[in-house]
């Protein structure tokens, strides 16, 4: 039994097809040579190091920016790509070797595929399917990010205070601050030995230990770890026992902790409400589609129902930000 495609069809994917080729030749041309390309840059850097030409802070740009422009492209979809820093961010977030280039060819390759997929399988037409691919390919990534990002923060606040406690027993002993930071990178594990170990990394090559905390805070963007920056700050300035500091601010962190999962047991019942309401439609919907194509098919044909149908996932969108207001608190 042959599969019959009509002209539409046929354009969506031959234009799917040729675009991921040509995507993938330009990434086994342009990534070809990135090897010989890093190991030269890195042999250049330890010569201006050794001639004292590098400073700490040029030291830092320059690893920055090899660590943002490591291929030719990533420098192309950096530049194409709207809020740079906040994407390298969120990708850094995760604690994976995920360049920008990696993420935008794979939000292209799954777009396309998803294009196809639609116009085979649904026989929609070029243009929604095209529309559907679009959303798929931007929304997905940005959702799989967000949530890698998410669940390595909450093992980092999980494990964060023990490595306060680990700090406190550190110091008591007779350790100096910079001794004990290196003691929980090696000691604690997962995301917070990550980080720590990152911090001492910078201080290792000439960063003051302020700078290399406030850098890790900005980039994690945790209140638990700036309350820890904050403290060390203000003991630098004002003096005191650090010790007697960080052990209150690790019993804080805790309470934190037991109130967020207070609050999360208060209101499942809210946001199981939330999910069921919105996901109704979309299930009817599917059902609908799967008894009955053609009768559900004419939403993507008459201009009344698209406009119809346009109008009530923007009042659904409204009301699922609505509700997800209600049942969030911040601690």
């Amino acid at each position: 039994m042959g599969i019959e495609l009509d002209t539409d069809t046929l354009i969506v994917v031959v234009s799917a097809v040729g675009i991921g080729l040509t995507f993938c030749a330009l990434g086994l041309l342009l990534t070809g040579r990135a090897g010989g390309r890093r190991y030269q840059r890195r042999l250049n850097t330890m010569q201006e190091r050794a001639q004292g030409i590098a400073t700490s802070e040029w030291a830092a740009a320059r690893s920055l920016s090899r660590q943002q422009s490591a291929t030719r492209i990533d420098r192309f979809a950096g530049n194409w790509l709207p809020r740079r820093d906040l994407l390298l961010a969120r990708l850094e977030r995760t604690g994976r070797a995920i360049s920008i280039g990696k993420y935008a060819m794979t939000a292209i390759g799954l777009g396309a595929l998803s294009a196809i997929g639609f116009a085979i399988g649904t026989g929609i037409g070029i243009v929604p399917s095209l529309v559907i691919g679009l959303l798929v390919g931007t929304a997905v990534p940005h959702l799989v990010i967000g949530r890698m990002g998410k669940r390595r923060l909450a093992r980092f606040i999980n494990l964060f205070p023990d490595a306060i406690d680990l700090v406190v027993r550190a110091l008591r002993s007779g350790l100096p601050v910079t001794e004990t930071l290196g003691l929980v990178a090696s000691e604690i594990p997962g995301p917070v030995g990550e980080e720590f170990k990152m911090v001492t990394d910078r201080i290792k090559v000439g960063r003051t230990m302020e700078d290399a905390l406030q850098e890790t805070a900005d980039r994690l963007n945790t209140p638990e770890f700036s309350f820890f920056v904050i403290t060390l700050a203000i003991q630098r300035e004002t003096g005191g026992n650090l010790a007697e500091t960080l052990s209150n601010l690790s019993e804080v962190l805790r309470k934190r902790a037991q109130m967020k999962l207070k609050i999360r047991a208060m209101s499942s019942e809210s946001k199981a409400s939330a999910y069921i309401v919105g996901a109704l439609p979309f299930v009817v919907f599917s059902m609908i589609w799967m008894v009955n194509p053609g009768y559900i098919g004419k939403f993507f044909i008459d201009e009344r129902l698209m406009v119809t149908g346009l109008g009530g996932g923007v009042w659904m969108a409204i009301g699922a930000f609505i509700m997800a207001k209600m049942v969030s608190f911040e601690i």
